[in-house]
């Protein structure tokens, strides 16, 4: 029996036009884009993690407006709009204004507006100020065109991410950006709608200066897919599809699903929603047949790295945790923890809402989030040699899957006795954290501070095979450690787990920064 012929996968593909005309698979998002010009609002704002899919919207949304009906051909769209009315487009693209001082900034925005006025046919008016040619353009198009005009603004924050973590370039650049947008709200009588994505959310006091008109449809239930592919969309329009990457894997099509769901399943921008899975890392896997870690591999931003140190956050206290709206869903600027920023740029998501106390629960979405910000955070807790920092990490995962942990941990020890010292480590809780990453990086269920009825187990790791109730101490002993293990009875809280329980006590010496003993029962 013949496989249906598949269409090519957009991998990096942003414009709707090129996806609809080269054969590319196109995940119809058209309903939403019709709610959206259609609805009550005329300001909106969208957050979503970057390569999530609002580009496309945004170049969705300016073929709609400009009438471009047989791009929609057998799209929801189709059935929804009658009257295809043609506005006139202003589209900035803010995601390359990054890494740029006051001034380069400044020039990039007056280019990013000639570009318009030569694409609507405007011959452009001398203005010094970004804003005041921004005014001429909107009512010069509106006056040719006899129409009101869409704006669209996507990535609004890129210009300012990498330095949201300091004080000293960000109120600069900050201020360019509310001195551009600061006529939207003026122009209201000639604009049609207006439409800004971004990653992180900032108040309208410090980017949007008066435009507090904004309807930010970020959490909101009626649009939670509006960005990324659900499993219903990847079940019907990408059925064909499941079924030769199975073939290609030697797997059957609901394995592969589930390796799917445990990889880049597990967004929820809102609660409830359905899950979502992360389009950029989707589209890589199928166009190139394996799982592999897309998104993260793509870049860690500098910005979560700063943000991380700048709040002091080890990684045991990333995700897991219980919080209020206010907690994450607040402009960064006003941030007081890591919680909003990585919310904001998908390394967070809601898991759960308590609807009685208005909580939410928030953790890593999926295995790809998780295993990719432990390999970033290996640099600042085990080694910058990530080559020799790998080496260590099959080493020791080889002899875990046979249940060696001794051999385990002779690797671990000769591995960091090579790492250079760094500051910070003459505390328990430091080697704590390298454990946790270690084993996370593994692959292995990983968790600390476990509650028992007696006490506090430092770490539990949990392979295929065994469940391990790991005690660490500094400068003592590892039969300390096991005694303590033994006096509170940690073991007895796993007794009904289902795996054997092994239990480890180990000691790391603070001056050669390395396991000295351990003892394993």
């Amino acid at each position: 029996m013949n496989q249906p012929a598949l269409k090519k996968y957009p991998v990096g593909i942003q414009t709707f036009s090129e996806l609809r005309t080269k054969g590319y698979l196109y995940i119809d998002k058209t309903a939403y884009v019709y709610r959206m010009a259609n609805d009550n609002s005329k300001y909106m704002f969208l957050s979503r993690p970057r390569r999530f899919g609002k580009s496309l919207l945004t170049s969705t949304l300016h073929a709609y407006f400009e009438g471009r009906k047989e791009l929609f051909e057998g799209l929801a769209i189709e059935r929804l709009e009658t009257e295809w009315t043609q506005y006139p487009v202003l589209h900035f693209d803010m995601s390359l204004g990054k890494h740029m001082d006051k001034e380069a900034l400044t020039r990039y925005l007056h280019n990013s507006l000639q570009n318009n006025e030569i694409r609507l046919g405007i011959a452009s008016r001398e203005a010094q100020d970004t804003n005041i040619r921004l005014t001429n353009l909107i009512m010069d198009a509106y006056a040719k065109y006899g129409r009101q005009v869409v704006v669209l603004i996507d990535e609004y924050d890129a210009p300012v991410l990498d330095v949201v973590h300091e004080d000293r370039d960000l109120p600069a650049l900050r201020n360019v950006m509310r001195n551009f947008y600061s006529p939207l709200k003026a122009c209201d009588p000639y604009l049609r709608y207006v439409f800004l994505t971004g990653i992180t959310k900032f108040s309208q006091l410090s980017i949007f200066s008066e435009l507090n008109n904004i309807d930010n449809i970020s959490m909101d239930n009626g649009y939670a897919a509006i960005c990324g592919i659900t499993e219903d969309e990847m079940r019907t329009q990408m059925d064909a599809d499941l079924d030769v990457f199975a073939d290609k894997l030697d797997t059957t099509k609901e394995n592969l699903l589930d390796k799917l769901k445990s990889y880049y399943d597990g967004y929820h921008f809102t609660w409830p929603s359905p899950d979502i899975y992360n389009p950029f890392s989707l589209m890589n896997a199928f166009g190139k047949g394996e799982l592999n870690a897309y998104w993260f591999g793509s870049g860690t931003p500098t910005y979560l790295i700063e943000m991380l140190k700048k709040y002091h956050t080890p990684p045991t206290e990333i995700g897991r945790e219980e919080v209020a709206l206010e907690d994450f869903d607040v402009p960064i600027e006003r941030a007081t923890n890591y919680m909003p920023l990585l919310y904001q740029a998908g390394y967070l998501t809601i898991k759960g809402k308590d609807t009685e106390f208005g909580s939410y629960i928030l953790d890593l979405p999926n295995k790809e989030v998780r295993l990719g910000l432990m390999s970033s955070l290996v640099p600042s807790y085990i080694a910058e040699d990530t080559r020799k920092s790998n080496r260590t990490l099959r080493e020791m995962a080889r002899h875990l899957s046979r249940n060696d942990m001794d051999g385990a941990l002779q690797v671990l020890q000769v591995f960091l006795s090579t790492v250079p010292y760094t500051d910070n480590t003459d505390y328990e809780g430091h080697y704590q954290q390298v454990l946790y990453i270690i084993f996370s990086l593994m692959g292995y269920y990983v968790d600390v501070e476990v509650h028992t009825a007696t006490g506090r187990v430092d770490v539990v790791m949990r392979t295929a095979h065994t469940l391990y109730i790991i005690e660490v101490k500094l400068n003592k002993s590892a039969a300390e450690a096991m005694q303590q293990i033994d006096l509170k009875h940690y073991d007895e809280r796993f007794a009904l787990c289902g795996l054997p329980v092994v239990k480890v006590g180990v000691n790391f010496d603070s001056e050669r920064h390395t396991l000295k003993d351990w003892t394993i029962q």
